[in-house]
């Protein structure tokens, strides 16, 4: 398009004159002609990505000390994202500046130089044409402060030690190590020094680390808060291996494939290339549990609760004091699993209608050592709305439902004259059809001071009669409330009827469930799988084994210590298997510590999807020792989706192919 150019550099009105009218028909001719050839309805596309012409200083120079980069390039050129997409290394803890200047990028470093040491400026392909967006490629920038050019790489990937989640964008680092101080190194250098040479995750969570100069490693991954390159805080997540990495390479070939069009393949060719190794290394990340303790906030949205939420829990409870109202027998006290929220349910209706209670709070809290010491606070609870706003409310309340009352007595229809007493709600989960490894649960708003089973039948209906089946409740804790649970001695397609009398369940307010009565049926074998799984390599480990659903949610578990996992009542439908080495025989996954150099329970995915039918038995052999971990997740699992890798759209061979033309005639410079 240089005339193009050169045109728009003229004055259009010469082209009327009465010498130049030939001349400017035909200069006008080319210039619709140039446009027509970018056209898509008719001519070639622009496939020629931007190409480096020169830089200064010269890529692979030695002996280099400015840091400021100027890399040519053959068109205009634009650069994605450069703060997310450049990688420079050894990391700069100061912010460089990269940017486009027409056909140059510009890079200025602000830290200083340091002494014989490779640089490494990873574009990756994050450089395309001004235009069509056509990618350079994978181009990395390289010099020198020395008189060596360290050309070695490592790559591999990082996921959630959780669920094998690809973790984007995620920091991976080294540091060297002499044979002699590799234990001492490893337990201080990560907390205390910036990493050695740094490389971050892709969106498939894959890094590859540059310009490695040969000796002993190891490597790291961190999600830098506060960029410094190194962890410093408890809430960085963060990756290690405890293996020794030492890089090396080899001579190797790959198949290169040339496409005819979107749909034919035009050659395949046989490339040689260095292979750098090891190029597989995966680190499982992970965020420690937060043990440092601290008062969250107070609350009192309700007039009868007040609720304490801590950002970690304690075996010892807070003491209250009260400093405007007697404390003593004041509250029902609950707590969550972890003892982290606290709810004080006040048993005085007196105190329920005083609007302000002032509590003087002494509790275990982390003090600037990192040590747990008492702390008294006074706290105001204050109620989100008045008593008197209360009071206003149920006035109308009870206004409202004498004049519904009178128009009833006015039309002749059953009428009261004394409000209902309010009866305690329960919340019932009984499905009418029951799965039988099932049972039926109940839940309350408030804490119950009396449940008597003598007030709750469970019949069976066995040919047209109904008999008295065997029962028993059991209590269950949850996050912050007692569930309590009916289970039952569930027969495959029988009738169940469960009624509770009246006064069965009685809260600390003297308020108590009405008649209640449901009816439920448990469900036929038949319409379930039973799943067998035999776990090769973990003989002796305790394991937990889950099913999924295609969201990654745990449909059913179990545990075991032989390697053989067993499912039944299994629904028909797909599902995906996951399991995770429970190594202190807790029953849930339990995360990493850094300081007590423990890894993350090791979690493993079966990678196919695993369809249930109905009276299926499907028994399969699973060894996940045998997949590496970063190819085991599923992909329809994935949250995490990797990103197409830009690449040169070749659609002049489809344009040459719908018009007949022949590969070879397409403009070389297209």
């Amino acid at each position: 398009m240089r005339i193009e150019q050169a045109a728009n550099r003229q004055s259009l009105p010469s082209l009327g004159g009465a010498g130049g009218g030939f001349w400017g028909w035909v200069l006008l001719l080319i210039l619709a002609s140039c446009a027509r050839m970018g056209n898509p309805d008719g001519g070639w596309f622009d496939e020629t990505p931007p190409k480096v012409i020169g830089s200064l200083p010269a890529d692979k120079s030695t002996g280099i000390d400015q840091r400021k980069i100027f890399i040519n390039f053959s068109e205009y050129i634009k650069i994605d994202n450069p703060s997310e997409n450049v990688i420079i290394s050894p990391p700069q803890i100061e912010q460089p500046e990269i940017k486009a200047q027409g056909k140059r990028i510009v890079v200025e470093l602000k830290d200083s130089l340091k002494e014989n040491t490779t640089y490494t400026i990873d574009f990756s392909d994050a450089i395309t044409d001004n235009n069509e967006g056509n990618p350079l490629g994978n181009y990395t920038y390289t010099f020198s402060t020395g008189n060596v050019i360290d050309t070695l790489e490592v790559s591999g990937y990082v996921l959630e030690a959780e669920n094998l989640e690809p973790i984007k964008g995620i920091q991976v680092g080294l540091y060297k190590f002499s044979s002699d101080s590799l234990t001492e190194a490893a337990d201080t250098l990560f907390t205390t020094t910036p990493f050695l040479r740094v490389s971050r995750t892709d969106s498939r969570g894959h890094f590859t680390i540059k310009g490695i100069a040969p000796g002993c490693y190891r490597i790291y991954a961190l999600q830098d808060a506060d960029g410094n390159y190194m962890k410093n805080q408890k809430s960085e997540k963060l990756a290690w291996n405890d293996e020794i990495i030492e890089p090396t390479f080899k001579s190797d070939f790959r198949q290169d494939t040339v496409w005819r069009d979107s749909l034919r393949i035009e050659n395949i060719h046989r490339v040689s290339y260095t292979h750098f190794l090891p190029d597989h290394i995966t680190l499982r990340a992970f965020s420690e549990v937060l043990t440092d303790r601290y008062l969250l906030k107070t609350e009192r949205q309700q007039p009868n609760l007040l609720s304490v939420f801590f950002s970690y829990g304690s075996d010892t409870l807070p003491s209250f004091r009260g400093l405007n109202f007697d404390d003593r027998e004041a509250f029902v006290i609950e707590t969550s699993l972890k003892k982290d929220t606290l709810n004080y349910w006040l048993r005085d209706t007196l105190l329920v209608n005083t609007d302000t209670l002032e509590v003087e709070m002494t509790y275990y809290a982390t003090d600037t050592l990192g040590n747990l010491a008492l702390q008294t606070d006074t706290i105001p609870f204050i109620a989100k709305q008045s008593y008197e706003k209360r009071q206003r409310d149920a006035a109308k309340a009870l206004e409202d439902w004498k004049k519904a009352e009178e128009k009833k007595r006015k039309k002749g229809q059953p009428y009261d004259t004394i409000p209902p007493t309010p009866n305690l709600e329960m919340k019932l989960s009984a499905p009418s059809s029951l799965d039988p490894d099932k049972n039926i649960s109940i839940s309350f708003a408030t804490p119950l001071a009396k449940l008597d089973t003598a007030a709750i039948h469970l019949y069976a209906k066995h040919d047209t009669l109904w008999y008295a089946s065997r029962f028993k409740v059991d209590t269950l804790r949850t996050q912050l409330q007692t569930q309590y649970v009916i289970r039952g001695e569930w027969r495959p397609e029988v009738e169940y009827s469960l009624e509770f009398d009246s006064l069965a369940f009685t809260d600390i307010y003297g308020l108590s469930t009405d008649k209640k009565k449901i009816g439920f049926k448990v469900k036929s074998l038949d319409e379930y799988a039973t799943m067998l799984f035999t776990i090769n390599g973990f003989s002796g480990r305790p394991l937990v084994v889950q099913l999924l659903d295609q969201s990654d949610k745990v449909q059913k578990e179990t545990r075991t210590d032989n390697g053989v996992a067993e499912f039944y009542y299994v629904e028909p439908k797909k599902y995906f298997l996951r399991m995770f080495v429970d190594e202190n025989g807790n029953g849930i996954w339990d995360t990493g510590d850094y300081d007590l150099r423990r890894q993350a329970e090791p979690v493993y995915y079966y990678s196919e999807e695993i369809e249930c039918r109905a009276k299926w038995d499907f028994t399969q052999t699973w060894s996940p020792l045998l997949s590496p971990l970063y190819r085991q997740k599923p992909a329809a699992l994935v949250k995490q989706k990797g990103e197409k890798k830009r690449t040169v759209k070749s659609r002049n061979a489809d344009r040459a192919n719908q018009k007949g033309i022949p590969l070879s005639e397409i403009p070389t410079e297209y």
